[in-house]
This record gives C-alpha cells, structure tokens and sequence, in this order.
C-alpha cells in the first residue's frame, strides 16, 4: 500500500473515477460526500492525504481544509478547484492547504501530487519524532539507527569489555575518533586518560619523540626529558588516528612496542613498561598498502585485532536527519538562535544528497545554514549552493545518459568505477560490494587505465 487516501466529492461519478484510478495505482481509498461526512471519516481513522473539491454544499472545500488544518495539521489537503479559478485556489494555499488542481484532473498529475504529500507527511512526522529524540538527550555523541550503526554499536560494547587492538576504518569525516572515544568510555578503562595522535600531522622525527619519549639532550631542543604517549596513556586508551600515514622506520619501532610493551625513549637506555588499550584509525585502504609495500603485514595484523567499519554518511538512510537534528540544536544552542527544525522541503534535500564529505560535511551545512536561517525552521534557501542543486543521478549506467544505449561491458566498467568512487578509491571495500577477488578488481582497473592513486 502506497498510502490512505480520503477523497471528499458531492459527485459520485468523480468519486469513483478518483477511487478507481488510485487503488489501480495502490493506494487505500476512503470516500465521502461531504465536508461533515469527511470530519466524521477523519475522527475514526487515519489518513495520510486528504482530497477535496472546493464546492460541497453547506461546508465550503475552504472551510474544511481550514478545519482540517486547524485539527489535523499533520494531514496535507490537496483541493480540487474549477478550471482557471486562480482566486479560490490562493485561498485554499492561504488556509494551510497543500496543493491545488485544477480540473478536469489529470490523474497521472493527481497521483504525483499525492505521492509527493504523503511523503511531506512522513518527512514531518519524522522530522518532528527526531526533534524530539533529539530534546531528550537520546544517544550520546554517536548516533544512529540504521542497521549498519546498530552492527558499530554491537561490536563497541563488545570490543569495550577487553584489550584487544581495535582498528577503526571509514572515509574521512565518518567519526572514527567519536568511535575509539565511545569504546574508552565503555570500557574498564574509563578513568584512565585517552590521549590521542594524528600520525599524518608532524614530521617523522617528531612524531617518534611524541609516541616513545625522549630523555635531555637527546637531541638539539631536547632541553628535559620528556615521557612519550604511550608512557602518559598508561592505565587508559592511546587512539593512533591516521595509522596508515605513519612512516615504515616508525612502524617497525611501533611493532617492537606493541610485542614487547615497552617503549624507549629517544637517546635513552631503559626500557619503560606502558599498559595501554590501543584503538588505530585511517582511511586509507591497509591491505593495498600492504601489496604497494608502504605498510607492514606483521603491523597491521598486530593492530587489526577487532576491525570496526565505518559506514559512510551515504549508506545510513535516516541517520543524515537524525544527525543533522542533533548538529541543528547544538549549534542553534551555540548561536543563540530559536532554530528548532527543518521544513520538509530541505530535509528531502539532506536525505538525497551524496554527502561525500560525510557526518563532517553535514555538520558543516547545518552550521551554516543556523546562522542564514531567517526563521525557526530551516528551509531549502538556507542550505548550501551544492545541496540545492544536487540531483540524484541513475545508477545502472553511473554517470551517462540514461537514454544512452551501451554494451553489457561499458555498463560493468561504468558500474565498477560508481562502487569505487562510492567506497572512497578504497580496493578492498569495493571488492567487497561487488563480490570480486582483489586482484580481479584490480586486473579489471588496470584494464581501464586507473591508477592507484
């Protein structure tokens, strides 16, 4: 069932033809004759769409899409006015209605502007079940409820209940860090420190001197010794973040860490224990890394313990609404301003959109668009230039005309490289979704002149 819809009509023969042609196309029906048979329909059941000629008789089309409005606002009205009667169908906006037709009515018309209220209808239920999830504090600073989250959240509680090394993998911008801060915080761990590194922020050298320490005189700034992070995160949580940049002469001192827990310091001669629980992240495809000879296949078997995949934005249905209420409050909270929610119309634009700079890049659009918005509910003129105008493009050819007629081959090679694109370039990822060998896929890129970059 598409949805249920109550056609109100003082002529039967226009009943049944709407009727016919609506339930043909799957939808529920309900009928009535008049504006007060249509309060008294409504008052026992629950309708997604309301379809009403302006002239009923005693009650006016106007003065129940009013009522409606007024007892029912969560119902769109869509009202069928005379042919050319622009005046009576500006009054029927002007009372809440929510869109007009004019007849004789067009039934494939017809039942594109019902598909598109019902859907208004479950964007505004949604947005407003959000709003309130949101208002009452639910889910901490990860959320999410689409089954690839609920498969991240399982394997934190579980992964949190031990010291196994945890590898946290996802594009950039998917929140590996709110990860590796909600396994610390789960875990047994949870009043010991969590201190945190990006391996692709500083130069090797000082990078080493970061992780093992240093004593004085070690080299030329080495004015005091100084313990490293593994010494400082001892008892708590070391979260190494771009893993994958780190630098081969590093990776193999980090793997004579991790066997022997101990590290030392630089210019030093002990060897200093450290007790640390220790959660990797990267975005960056280890596997190929591996096979390019840029990372250690003893390293990442060492850190990849327990792989916790992060999904991209992309691929988590309704958490883009969810996570863009939550980045909405806080930041409207942050601003001072009384911006409580979405219209509609723009959380469709969120929910379609690709987002290929994920959670960050969302968090981002709502800043931005809390700080234009004009009014208490954020609307599609708030919203970025990209979002606006982003359409949703076919999937089967990825990027021709839709229109165009190509071989089997072409479509495959074009398909191939939308999976590619959508797993962030990532081999391994790709390979996964398509259900090829890795060295398939790679043989089959080649062919088509990508290169690994």
């Amino acid at each position: 069932m598409k949805g249920r819809v109550l056609i109100v009509d003082d002529e039967r023969e226009m009943i049944a033809l709407l009727e016919r042609g609506l339930v043909r196309r799957g939808f529920a029906v309900g009928v009535a004759s008049s504006g007060e048979a249509a309060l008294a329909y409504l008052a026992d059941h629950d309708v997604d769409v309301v379809i009403t000629d302006l002239n009923l008789g005693a009650m006016s089309g106007l003065v129940l899409t009013e009522r409606i409005v007024a007892n029912r606002p969560g119902v769109p009205v869509i009202v069928l006015t005379a042919f050319g009667s622009l005046e009576s169908a500006i009054g029927a906006i002007r009372v809440g209605a929510y869109d007009f037709l004019s007849k004789p009515i067009e039934l494939e018309t017809l039942v594109l502007v019902v598909e598109r209220a019902i859907r208004h209808r479950q964007l505004t239920d949604e947005l407003v079940r959000l709003r309130r999830e949101v208002a009452t504090g639910r889910g901490g600073e990860l959320v999410g409820e689409s089954s690839a989250m609920r498969d991240v959240f399982d394997l934190i509680d579980r992964v949190a209940a031990t010291d196994a090394s945890v590898l946290i993998t996802g594009e950039s911008g998917t929140g590996k860090e709110l990860v590796a801060r909600a396994i610390h915080r789960q875990s047994k761990r949870a009043s010991g420190p969590l201190v945190a590194i990006n391996c692709a922020a500083m130069p090797e050298q000082l990078l080493e001197s970061e992780l093992f320490g240093h004593v004085k005189g070690a080299f030329t700034d080495a004015r005091a010794s100084r313990p490293g992070l593994f010494v400082q995160a001892s008892g708590g949580t070391l979260f190494l973040d771009e893993i994958g940049a780190l630098p081969l002469g590093l990776q193999a001192k980090l793997l004579r860490a991790l066997q022997e827990r101990t590290v030392r310091p630089i210019g030093g001669d002990a060897e200093i224990p450290f007790d640390v629980h220790l959660v990797s992240a990267t975005n960056r495809d280890l596997e190929a890394a591996i096979e390019a000879r840029t990372f250690r296949d003893d390293l990442y078997y060492r850190i990849n313990v327990v792989r916790i995949a992060l999904p991209p934005l992309r691929a988590r249905g309704g958490d883009v609404l969810l996570l863009a209420q939550r980045f909405l409050a806080d930041t409207a909270r942050r601003f001072g301003k009384p911006v409580v929610g979405f219209a509609p119309a723009a959380a469709e634009k969120l929910a379609s959109y690709e987002w290929p700079g994920n959670v960050r890049e969302l968090a981002n659009a709502v800043e931005r668009a809390v700080a234009l918005a004009r009014f208490d509910t954020i609307t599609v003129d708030d919203l970025p230039d990209r979002i606006r105008a982003y359409t949703p493009s076919a999937l089967v050819v990825a990027g021709g005309d839709p229109t165009e007629l190509v071989s089997l081959e072409e479509v495959e090679r074009r398909y191939i490289l939308h999976v590619l694109r959508a797993a962030g370039g990532s081999r391994t990822t790709a390979s996964q979704i398509l259900g090829l060998n890795r060295k398939t896929l790679y043989r089959r890129l080649k062919a088509y002149g990508v290169s690994d970059e």
